[in-house]
């Protein structure tokens, strides 16, 4: 059964992490500048300067955070904030958009325009200090997600109905072009955020269709669930068991109000998601 798990009604709702080590989601609003989370009923919340969009962990007390204009890390005790890496920084029209840890202690993040300007983002991997253009020419990068087995990585560029599938060399970098493992162009779906769960199974946040969709390991639809708002951006699997998965959700430029477009949604599932990895700095 869905319930609201936060009714905080997020402009966009976006970049949900389940922290392993401390058992606590967090998640942005992006246009609003803001990290949330919750712990039962205490509700939690940080304001930034700029926009901030992904998260990876890297100890209980710090998180990378991909900000509009750099990669950072933020001390969730202290909210102090140390600057790593610039990310575009002299690039006024982008920001960063989705991301995740990698399997091998890297962090992959995207970018695009905040007009969502055609072709201006790019995908990119922060591996050992440095940060690596993957992909060119994104307008609004998403999806990005790992298999358990390592073998493959998968974004995509929402615009496009695509979601692509990468396979990975032995160190985590692509090592041969992309290829096409979801095509939703008939079906007129916007791909958002995705997440594989522990069986190698991708689900997909479907923006404007107000679903979650479960796909096999070859891009066969499997199941969808509906949501009781339209625009649903990303998911993650978390609790106890990481059984429990979440959804968010955006409020923004909505035709007709919704009571609970922005807020974070929770369901618990047969299925169990994979445990977020860290990042290695």
């Amino acid at each position: 059964m869905i319930s609201v798990f936060d009714d905080r009604r997020c402009k966009l709702g976006e970049g949900l992490l389940w922290h392993p080590l401390r058992k606590q989601l967090f998640w942005f609003d992006i246009l609003s500048k803001k990290l949330l989370s919750r712990i039962n009923e205490d509700k939690k919340e940080w304001q930034f300067n700029e926009m901030a969009s992904a998260a990876g962990w890297i100890d209980e007390s710090n998180l990378l955070i991909a900000f509009e204009t750099n990669l950072s890390v933020f001390n969730l005790e202290t909210s102090k904030i140390e600057k790593l890496i610039g990310l575009e920084e002299t690039n006024e029209i982008t920001r960063s958009n989705d991301g995740r840890a990698d399997p091998w202690g890297g962090f992959w993040i995207g970018t695009m325009g905040k007009n969502a300007e055609e072709n201006a983002g790019k995908i990119y991997r922060f591996f050992e200090g440095k940060l690596e253009i993957i992909f060119d020419n994104i307008t609004v990068s998403n999806s990005i997600c790992f298999s358990p087995d390592k073998l493959y990585a998968y974004f995509t560029d929402t615009f496009t109905n695509k979601i692509m599938r990468q396979t990975l060399s032995k160190d985590g970098w692509p090592n041969d072009k992309p290829e096409i493992f979801i095509d939703m162009t008939n079906e007129k779906i916007n791909p958002d955020g995705s997440v594989i769960d522990s069986e190698g199974y991708l689900w997909n946040a479907q923006w404007g269709s107000g679903k979650c969709s479960r796909y096999d390991s070859q891009g066969k639809f499997l199941e969808e669930i509906m949501l009781p708002a339209s625009q649903i951006t990303c998911p993650a699997f978390g609790g106890e068991d990481f059984k429990t998965l979440y959804l968010s959700s955006a409020s923004i430029g909505l035709e007709s109000p919704e009571d609970l477009a922005g807020s974070v949604f929770k369901l618990k599932t047969e299925y169990k998601g994979q445990k977020e990895h860290k990042v290695i700095l």
